[in-house]
């Protein structure tokens, strides 16, 4: 087992367990192998591995798209400054754009609240070929509204107590979309960047401070900055209810921005490997063409 595969499997929330994230060290460097290494030594090595990552996913992805067989979908989840939109950046630089699309879901519209919480991110899927990317996602319904439980209201649900029986039956409904749609070709990757309250905080001043980055910053990130170990407890209950063999949580550790970057490749590339994806076979009818059109375009003159 390479070193890649040994750390992606430690990111694993396994099926059944607890998640364990107040355990889980937002700070990680990879384990005994990297704790020597200084800061810069530990930049470098994730910034090359990142590059790798990135030619590997591009080769991969590509594979993903002449298959036209699976499609992979990945969700994103973390609190505010965690760098969801660096990742998505980074990771998918050397990826063709017409095989990626990107959503990021912001409050429901009333359409989307006249339907089931699922929905709207049906609507978004990927098709067969295609990698999909939700910045945030449908568990935003059993993380932030477990946080806000008045933000339940406007869905007008059927009469009935918002208490942990009721969470607990969105997590069963989420598990059972989620496997209707592994067993119908879309994996999905399910990605919580893991920032600590101290690196969260430095992000948010380092965007008032610098330069063109303010437009960054939210107030409203602050006031929900109030409700941190609110949203941790509900972190921890949805990635422990909904860590499935058919789609697990990975905890990447997010305190350092390259490593997690990294990380998130390493995850995306394994995965994609474990398609086991071919190139599409040409028949012989077609090859046969394919030899005539061939010996014409050698006949034609120079």
């Amino acid at each position: 087992m390479d070193t890649r595969t040994k750390l992606v499997e430690q990111l694993v929330v396994e099926p059944g367990q607890e998640a364990g994230i107040a355990n889980r060290d937002p700070g990680w460097t990879g384990g005994p192998e990297f704790a020597a290494l200084a800061e810069h030594e530990l930049e470098q090595r994730a910034k090359d591995a990142l590059e790798r990552g990135i030619e590997e996913l591009s080769d991969a992805q590509e594979l993903l798209w002449a298959s036209d067989r699976y499609a992979v979908l990945v969700v994103l989840q973390a609190m505010d400054a965690a760098g969801k939109d660096s990742a998505i950046e980074h990771v998918m630089s050397g990826v063709n754009p017409q095989g990626v699309q990107v959503f990021s879901f912001k409050k429901p519209s009333s359409e989307e609240l006249d339907h089931n919480f699922l929905w709207r991110t049906s609507k978004a899927l990927p098709e067969r070929g295609r990698i999909g990317i939700f910045n945030r996602s449908h568990y935003e319904e059993v993380v932030a509204l477990k946080v806000h439980p008045e933000w339940l209201e406007p869905q007008r649900l059927p009469p009935g107590d918002r208490d942990e029986r009721f969470w607990h039956e969105r997590y069963e409904d989420i598990n059972a979309f989620e496997r209707h749609l592994d067993r119908n070709g879309t994996k999905i990757v399910k990605l919580f960047l893991h920032v600590s309250k101290e690196v969260q905080k430095q992000r948010f001043i380092a965007r008032l401070d610098t330069p063109g980055k303010e437009w960054k910053f939210n107030a409203a990130d602050v006031t929900e900055r109030a409700h941190w170990d609110a949203y941790m407890g509900a972190f921890e209950d949805a990635l422990t209810g909904t860590s499935t063999p058919w789609a697990p949580w990975h905890v990447i550790p997010a305190d350092h921005k390259r490593l997690t970057q990294a990380l998130v490749g390493a995850v995306l590339v394994e995965t994609l490997r474990s398609l086991d994806l071919h190139w599409p076979e040409v028949s012989a009818a077609d090859h046969a063409a394919n030899l005539e059109a061939r010996k014409k375009l050698e006949a034609e003159a120079g």
